[in-house]
């Protein structure tokens, strides 16, 4: 119980963190943009404590399965930490800030080339924008990106080189996947591998349809402006993380259904070494 507790409170705090950190960081913040991030906070934290403080999982996919959630978290938290730092040194030059600026445009003049993820979310802006503005973007855009490809990264190799999630412990499919419901009609190994299959098509998609959606859509609802060094933290934070995350998903759950396609040969070759299936098939022949 008290482990339990500690760990429910320890996340929910990091949740709550995450959240006030664009906050913390900058310095013109106004009284009502603090109002609603403290309050978004709370909500994060009460969320985060009631789920993980709770036996079993009710939303959190792959709970007992570290560290998937982890390294989600830690890839957005670093995100939204640079992308804070970068836009707070604007405000406060710092040593720290302008190292991260020049790695972040570093990176995101090597991505933008054409037809890439970074050049559409430079199409995004308005052809009015400053140059300046255009720069940030460019920037963070960069610097998002790549951090959702290291995690991609880090995830396939603990995937295919650890043996993630079997390799320290028995992994159970319906307390990790609590969303997911055996009872939704069909094979249950079938509905894995095609939750898998529309994640990764969906996650490799979505950095491209988004700006598109979004420049598309700029003739007839205001665009979102990236002015704001909240909003262009927030905006490029989850343009990268959401297509990684679903990525991620979706090779986790094509992870699940190769342990239970599996389970089943192992199974069929044993209960066909006991003879029970062979036994099954002369009843069906003879009748």
């Amino acid at each position: 119980m008290v482990s339990r507790l500690t760990s429910a409170f320890v996340r929910a705090a990091l949740m709550a963190l995450l959240i006030a950190t664009p906050s913390l960081m900058l310095s013109d913040v106004t009284s009502d943009t603090t109002q609603i991030v403290v309050l978004v906070a709370i909500l994060a934290f009460l969320m985060t404590f009631v789920e993980y403080f709770s036996e079993y999982p009710s939303m959190i996919e792959f709970r007992f399965a570290p560290p998937f959630n982890r390294l989600r978290f830690a890839a957005l938290f670093v995100t939204v930490v640079f992308l804070s730092v970068i836009c707070a040194s604007k405000q406060a030059p710092s040593d720290v800030g302008l190292l991260f600026t020049r790695i972040g445009t570093h990176l995101g003049s090597a991505i933008d080339f054409p037809y890439s993820p970074v050049r559409l979310v430079v199409l995004m802006m308005p052809a009015d924008a400053a140059p300046e503005l255009i720069s940030s973007v460019r920037t963070a855009a960069g610097i998002s990106y790549m951090l959702s490809l290291l995690m991609l990264f880090v995830f396939v190799t603990m995937v295919r080189l650890l043996g993630w999630p079997t390799r320290r412990r028995a992994f159970n499919v319906w307390v990790n996947l609590p969303l997911f419901d055996p009872t939704g009609g069909g094979d249950v190994l079938q509905r894995l591998k095609r939750d898998a299959g529309l994640n990764i098509v969906l996650g490799i998609l979505l950095p491209f349809l988004i700006p598109a959606v979004v420049k598309a859509a700029a003739d007839l609802i205001d665009p979102i402006t990236m002015e704001n060094p909240q909003t262009l933290i927030w905006t490029m934070s989850a343009w990268a993380f959401l297509p990684a995350s679903m990525i991620m998903r979706g090779i986790a759950m094509s992870r699940v259904a190769d342990l239970i396609e599996e389970k089943r040969a192992r199974a069929y070759a044993k209960a066909r070494a006991e003879g029970e299936i062979d036994a099954e098939e002369k009843q069906l022949q003879t009748a």
